[in-house]
C-alpha cells in the first residue's frame, strides 16, 4: 500500500507485506513507544484489525497481534495498560471514515490464522542493555548472557550468599515478567533445569525484583522481550523428529539454525564445527 495514517502518538505506514509503526518522541508519549522507537509488524504476524470508539473523541485502530509472533507481547503477557499498547493507533473521531478504510485495505491482504505462531515473526526491540531493578542490575550482551550483580541496599541474604549471577541463554527455557506497576514486579529467568527453585522472586538468584521506580515497563519488557527472544532462538537448535534426522532437508534446515545461533554468539565456534560435522554425518 505504501500509504501514511497518523495518529496521536505514532504514525503507521502500510507496506505491501508489513505494518511499519514510528512512535512519536515527546514528553506526552508513553516512555514505553517512546523506547520502542520504530517497529515492523509483517502481515503473517497479524490475526486481525479492529475499529472501536475511544475516549474523548478518538476512535483506535487495533492492530491484533498473533499469539507467539511478537516476543514483545509474549513477554507482556497481557499486563500492558491499554495506553501502553503498542498495537493501537489513536485517531480523533473525525478521521473514523479514513481509519475505516485503511482497516478494510488491511484486513483483505491478512490471511486469516487461527494457530499460534511457532516462531517469532517481529524483531525484538533492541531496549536498554542493562537496566536497575530494585535489588540489583540486570544486564545482557544482546547475544548469549544474562547476569544479575546484586546492590547491597536491596538484595536478600539469599541473593548475597549466591553471588552475583550470569546465565548462559542456551540454558535458559524463558523469562517471566510480572509489571512493575503490580505490588510484587519481578523478571524471573527460567533455567532448563528442574532443580526447585524459591517461590519469592525476591529469595530467587535467577530474579530481580521491582519496586520503588526501579524496572519500569519502558525499561525492563523491552529487555525481558530481547531475552525471550534470544532464549527461543537458541532453543531451535533442538533436535527435529527422528523422521526427519537423515532427510537431507531437514539435516540442511537444522544447519541453516545451527548457523544462525553460531552468527548470534550463541554456540562458540569449537561447538558449531562439531555439531556441523556431527549432522553432516546423519547424510
Amino acid at each position: 500500500m505504501g500509504d501514511v495514517l497518523a495518529g496521536i502518538h505514532a504514525t503507521w505506514e502500510f507496506e505491501s507485506d508489513a505494518v511499519v509503526i514510528r512512535f512519536e518522541r515527546g514528553i506526552r508519549t508513553p516512555k514505553l513507544f517512546q523506547a520502542l522507537r520504530e517497529r515492523r509488524i509483517p502481515h503473517e504476524a497479524l490475526a486481525d484489525v479492529t475499529l472501536a470508539p475511544g475516549k474523548r473523541g478518538t476512535v483506535v485502530l487495533h492492530a491484533v497481534p498473533r499469539p507467539g509472533a511478537d516476543p514483545l507481547m509474549e513477554a507482556a503477557a497481557g499486563q500492558l495498560k491499554e495506553g501502553c499498547d503498542p498495537y493501537r493507533l489513536v485517531l480523533p473521531a473525525d478521521r473514523e471514515t479514513l481509519a475505516e478504510y485503511y482497516r478494510d485495505e488491511l484486513r483483505a491482504v491478512l490471511t486469516p490464522r487461527d494457530e499460534p505462531s511457532d516462531r517469532f515473526l517481529v524483531t525484538a526491540p533492541e531496549g536498554p542493555q542493562s537496566f536497575k531493578a530494585y535489588d540489583g542490575k540486570a544486564s545482557f550482551d544482546g547475544r548469549s548472557e544474562v547476569s544479575f550483580r546484586w546492590s547491597w541496599s536491596g538484595a536478600s541474604s539469599e541473593k548475597w550468599k549466591a553471588g552475583d549471577q550470569t546465565f548462559p541463554v542456551r540454558e535458559l527455557s524463558g523469562v517471566e515478567w510480572r509489571s512493575p506497576d503490580v505490588f510484587d514486579g519481578y523478571l524471573r529467568l527460567l533455567p532448563r533445569s528442574t532443580e526447585p527453585r524459591p517461590a519469592q522472586a525476591d529469595h530467587d538468584p535467577a530474579a530481580v525484583v521491582f519496586g520503588l521506580g526501579y524496572g519500569p515497563v519502558h525499561e525492563s519488557l523491552p529487555f525481558a522481550a530481547a531475552v525471550l527472544s534470544a532464549v527461543r532462538r537458541a532453543g531451535r537448535v533442538a533436535a527435529l523428529p527422528e523422521a526427519e534426522l537423515r532427510d537431507p532437508a531437514g539435516v540442511a534446515e537444522r544447519i541453516r539454525h545451527l548457523g544462525e545461533l553460531h552468527e548470534a554468539g550463541l554456540v562458540t565456534d569449537d561447538e558449531f564445527t562439531a555439531k556441523k560435522a556431527e549432522l553432516l554425518a546423519e547424510l
